[in-house]
Formats: structure tokens, C-alpha cells, sequence
């Protein structure tokens, strides 16, 4: 079966449309036996409907699948007044000066050598948590410490004038824009941008 050999490069082609032909048992099976999915439907429109709806399920979990890896960009401003604990765990409000920030955000300070300060494990907006914030938003978050690194703190290695941000990869961004391309607006996309140059991702 031709159509197995997208199994290695896009699995959501490996498909067969069968529109008004029955679907042979050994047909069936062989399909089975390589991966490959066949639709059968003797309307032209159910057979789309059943493909696209297919897609759609592929499509979400690819995105949880790479949930954790794909980190949105974003930049913070620390707002001193409210700064609730300083080490393991950070907790401060800050502002959203761009970006979007959100729930498994590495977060690191790029005028303090970059140093990674651990990672957003919650979000907090009018007493409410949020799993994420967008620019403009003023947001109290808990930065949790990065397993297997010494907890940083506020006050020691970065203070009220550095400003936060997302710490990206070449991978976070590659993972952005395959399945989480729709969540980001074009300013989050010039962020990314502007990001990968101050990290120096070729």
C-alpha cells in the first residue's frame, strides 16, 4: 500500500478514501497490519467530514503531546511592590509587558547572564488562578525552582530591574509553529523573533 509511506512523513496522509467502493476484508486488514486509515462513506461529504474529523483528533494530540515542550514567548516586568517570597518558591506579581506567559513557562533573566530562575508552575489574576496571561495583564506567579539546580532568588540574582522572559529553543520554536500556531497572535510571532535573537537560536 503506497499510502503507508507517509506513515513516515505526515501520518494524517496515511489514509485511504473509499467513496462508494466496499472495503475488502484483506484490503482491511493489510491497512490494519501497515497503519494506515481507511474511510469509507457512500457520500462525498461524510467521507470528508470523517477525514477532516480525524485530522482535528491527530492534530490535538500532537499539541499534547508537545504541550511541554512548546513555550510561548513573553516578557515580564517585576512589580516590587508585590513581591511575596523571594526563594524556592518566587512569588511576585508582574506585569505582562508582551507576550503571552502560561502555566510550564521557563523563565530566565537575560541581563543577569541569562540565568534560568525556574519555571512558572501557576498563575494568579484577582485571587483567580489562570493557566496563562497575556500583555497588559498584571498577574501574581509562583517560579518554582528547575529540578536539579540550586533555587534562585530575588534580590541575589536578578532584582526589580531586570526584566523576565520566556526562555525559548530552537525545538520550543519548532513546536510553536507545527501545532500551536493558532494560539499565537502576529505581535507574539515578532516576540518570538525578537527572542530568538537575544538567545541567538540559529
Amino acid at each position: 500500500m503506497k499510502a503507508s509511506t507517509m506513515l513516515e512523513h505526515e501520518p494524517q496522509f496515511a489514509t485511504i478514501l473509499a467513496f462508494d467502493v466496499k472495503v475488502e476484508r484483506e484490503a482491511q486488514e493489510m491497512a490494519d497490519s501497515l497503519g494506515v486509515k481507511i474511510f469509507q462513506a457512500d457520500i462525498i461529504y461524510h467521507l470528508f467530514d470523517k477525514f477532516m474529523a480525524y485530522r482535528e483528533e491527530l492534530k490535538q494530540k500532537k499539541r499534547e503531546e508537545f504541550r511541554s515542550i512548546a513555550v510561548f514567548p513573553c516578557k515580564l516586568k517585576i512589580l516590587p511592590q508585590f513581591i511575596f517570597n523571594s526563594r524556592d518558591p518566587i512569588v511576585m506579581g508582574v506585569m505582562v509587558e508582551n507576550g503571552i506567559v502560561k502555566v510550564g513557562t521557563p523563565i530566565c533573566v537575560p541581563s543577569q547572564e541569562f540565568v534560568d530562575i525556574g519555571i512558572v508552575t501557576s498563575i494568579e489574576s484577582n485571587h483567580k488562578q489562570i493557566e496563562s496571561a497575556r500583555k497588559g495583564q498584571e498577574i501574581c506567579i509562583k517560579i518554582e525552582p528547575i529540578p536539579g539546580e540550586s533555587p534562585k532568588m530575588f534580590g541575589r540574582h536578578f532584582d526589580a530591574d531586570d526584566m523576565l522572559v520566556s526562555k525559548i529553543s530552537r525545538q520550543s520554536i519548532d513546536a510553536c509553529k507545527d501545532y500551536f500556531r493558532d494560539d499565537l497572535i502576529k505581535a507574539d510571532w515578532s516576540l518570538m523573533v525578537e527572542l530568538k535573537k537575544l538567545f541567538e537560536i540559529l
